[in-house]
This record gives structure tokens, C-alpha cells and sequence, in this order.
């Protein structure tokens, strides 16, 4: 899929509002917990001054609700984004995004100097993707510049209707993603392994429909299993089922038996009587589940067989986490999974790529992120591509 990439034009002395996915994690004092999504805009950013540009980046912080927030803030983010970027480049932060406080950022608009605005969220109008407020975005700029993925789902001021207004194109995190996820769904080597996990059937529903056909394997893991175990008779005690689901999960077992895909459900899972890290636990077959237990990961023989089938792949794509990840006792299956596919990379060349979401959080966890393929920015923009869905923020780039 190719892309109208800012790289094929000349933005010599233009001012570049560029859509950038700030939403950093912050902890009780307003600190930046975690840097990686800052990170990933860097490239964009400084290429586009390379080139001689004017940036000023736009981005949403949490949830304000169309209110200004205090704690959402896009402050905290300048220092920080300043010493990434280096080369005496400053970072001024803007406390609006539209209006004469905009136009004055701009009119004392310094060389080697990027503009960071403040929360775009703390206006209503945002989220409803309103055309007069997305003027008002992009009066102050001659080129808009898309490299938001994570919010590429949504169809808001300042990923959708801004296009209208301004000459628009992708930048470089956006143009990395679509090659990466294009390949996986749209060209991918075979064997193809597709692994499945989180806690909702219902989530993947569509992902599994738009890629049954096209995949070898789907290995199914997390709170998601049982409704697949459910269908096929087993005993699942307190385990996580979507019982509105169990029909789909039995018509996706026989398409797939008619297709010869191959569906690998886990064979056993560490189950617990609690939802706690703290409450003993065990590993039992997934035919011997104690109704009084509730399934948390998988088991140990589960991850091997799983880890046998990536290893012998040549393209995986991974969505989704085997248990509660977040609980150390219950790590066990994601670590094995991502491991797997750190292996499998380096050692086969295996074409990897983790969907986001909870899924890179995992790998990230494990500090395995730089061990795989690619790790999507985009949890809910990712599955939606994988559903096949259209993205709104992606659109107007298309060739």
C-alpha cells in the first residue's frame, strides 16, 4: 500500500502542523512514566526540519472530556521531547491550539525552534470531528502532516477534517506502520501463524473473519480460549466465557476444518480460585478444569506447543496477551510467546509483528520489543486495520 509521504515534496520554509500521539503515561505528580511514544515521532520531526521546515505538533492527552484538565497538561511533554531531539533544537510549548495564542506562537515563531500545543482534547469540538474547528486548526499552517497511528481509527478535527483544509500528507512513523501491517495482512510468507489472546471473543471477531482465510495456524490463547473450549464440551469453571459468542466460536471451528486452517486451543492453563497474583495456583489439562477454579494463563505444555508452531513459521502476527500478564504468576504465557518470536526473528528471519495494545505492553514488559519485527503503536487502529476496516486517518494518504 503506498502512501503520499511528506519525503516526495519540498517543505522548505513551511509551517508543518504535524498530528503526533503524545498520550504518555504519567504517574501522581504529573511525571512522564514512560518516553516511547515520544520517541516514535522523532524521526517525522526531525526530518521535517532537516528539510527546513517550521514543525508545530498537535496532540491529545487522556480523557479530558472537552474540558481543560490540568493533569492533561501537554506541558511536561516539551522538556522532555527537547533532549530527544537535540541539535539545539528548543521545544516551546503553546497553551492552545487554535486562536491568537496559536498566532502569536507562530508570528515569534524562532529558527531551530518546534512548537508543541497544548491539548487538543480540552475542546469539545475535537471529538466530533467538526469542520469549523479544524479550520481554525489549521489557519496558522501551510501543510498538515498525519503520523498518528494509534489514533488513525478515529475521525476527529485533527486527523480527519483538517484534510480539508490543508495540503496533507503521512509521515514517517504512519508510512512505517502501513508497510509493516500491509505486509503481514496482505503479503504474508507462509506458514502464516496468527496467535489470538485477551479476554474477549468479541474483539476479534472481525479479525478473525477478514483473516481465516488467509492464515495456516491460529493459536488461541487468553481469557478468550474458554468460549472456544466452551464450544467444544469442555468444563471451564469460573473461567471467562462470552456465552453469546460460543456459536461463533463452533461456525469458526468447522470454516476453519473446512478451509485446513489449523486451530490450536491450549492444552493446559494455570488456573486459580481467585482473580489475585497472590492466591495459589496450578497447572492442570484443559479437560480437568475444578469447577470451583478459574483459567489465568496458559500452561507450561501449551507454551511449547505454541513456541514449536511460531518457530516454525515465516510470518506471525500476535494480538493480544495468554493470561493476565500484568500479574507475575500469570506472565508465564505471554513471556513465552514473546520469546518465541524474539527466536524466531533472529534465528529464522520470521517476518513478526505484535499488534499493539496490550500485546506490546507485554513485550515490553519482557524488553523484547526491539527483538521482533515490528510492535504496532496503534492497539485499537491495528485491530481495526486487521479487521479490514478503512481508517479515516490513513485514507487520504492512499495512492
Amino acid at each position: 500500500m503506498d502512501l503520499k509521504s511528506f519525503n516526495n515534496i519540498n517543505l522548505n520554509a513551511k509551517k508543518v502542523l504535524v498530528r503526533v500521539d503524545f498520550n504518555v503515561p504519567l504517574d501522581d505528580m504529573g511525571n512522564i512514566t514512560d518516553i516511547t511514544r515520544i520517541k516514535a515521532h522523532v524521526s517525522t520531526i526531525k526530518e521535517l526540519l532537516g528539510q527546513g521546515a517550521k514543525v508545530a505538533l498537535i496532540s491529545h492527552l487522556g480523557r479530558p472530556k472537552g474540558n481543560v484538565v490540568p493533569k492533561y497538561s501537554l506541558a511536561p511533554v516539551a522538556p522532555e521531547l527537547e533532549k530527544l531531539l537535540g541539535n539545539n533544537t528548543s521545544v516551546r510549548f503553546v497553551s492552545d491550539c487554535v486562536g491568537r495564542t496559536v498566532t502569536e506562537a507562530v508570528e515569534n515563531w524562532l529558527n531551530n525552534e518546534v512548537l508543541l500545543l497544548e491539548n487538543v482534547r480540552f475542546y469539545s469540538e475535537e471529538e466530533k470531528n467538526e469542520a469549523e474547528f479544524a479550520k481554525k486548526l489549521a489557519e496558522n499552517f501551510d501543510v498538515f502532516v498525519m503520523d498518528a497511528f494509534s489514533v488513525s481509527h478515529r475521525a476527529h478535527s485533527s486527523t480527519s477534517a483538517i484534510t480539508n483544509f490543508l495540503p496533507s500528507y503521512s509521515g514517517n512513523l504512519i508510512d512505517k506502520e502501513i508497510t509493516m501491517l500491509s505486509t503481514i495482512r496482505d503479503n504474508p510468507a507462509n506458514p502464516f501463524v496468527l496467535i489470538l489472546g485477551g479476554s474477549k471473543v468479541s474483539d476479534k471477531i472481525a479479525v478473525i473473519e477478514n483473516m481465516l482465510k488467509k492464515v495456516n495456524t491460529i493459536l488461541i490463547g487468553g481469557g478468550m480460549a474458554f468460549t472456544f473450549l466452551k464450544a467444544q464440551g469442555y468444563e471451564i469453571g469460573k473461567s471467562l466465557c462470552e456465552t453469546n459468542e460460543i456459536d461463533f466460536a463452533k461456525r469458526m471451528l468447522k470454516e476453519a476444518e473446512g478451509l485446513g486452517v489449523e486451530i490450536i486451543l491450549p492444552t493446559d492453563v494455570l488456573v486459580a480460585e481467585s482473580f489475585s497474583n497472590d492466591v495459589s495456583f496450578k497447572a492442570v489439562l484443559t479437560s480437568q478444569i475444578p469447577i470451583n477454579t478459574m483459567g489465568l494463563d496458559i500452561g507450561p505444555e501449551t507454551s511449547k506447543i505454541f513456541a514449536d508452531k511460531i518457530n516454525n513459521a515465516k510470518s506471525v502476527l500476535w494480538n493480544g496477551p495468554m493470561g493476565v500478564f500484568e500479574m507475575s504468576n500469570f506472565s508465564g504465557g505471554s513471556r513465552a510467546i514473546s520469546l518465541a518470536l524474539s527466536n524466531a526473528t533472529k534465528h529464522n528471519g520470521t517476518i513478526t509483528v505484535v499488534g499493539g495494545g496490550d500485546s506490546a505492553a507485554a513485550i515490553t514488559l519482557f524488553k523484547l520489543e526491539k527483538d521482533v519485527t515490528h510492535v504496532s503503536t496503534g492497539g485499537g487502529a491495528s485491530l481495526e486495520f486487521f479487521e479490514g476496516k478503512d481508517l479515516p486517518g490513513i485514507t487520504p494518504y492512499i495512492i
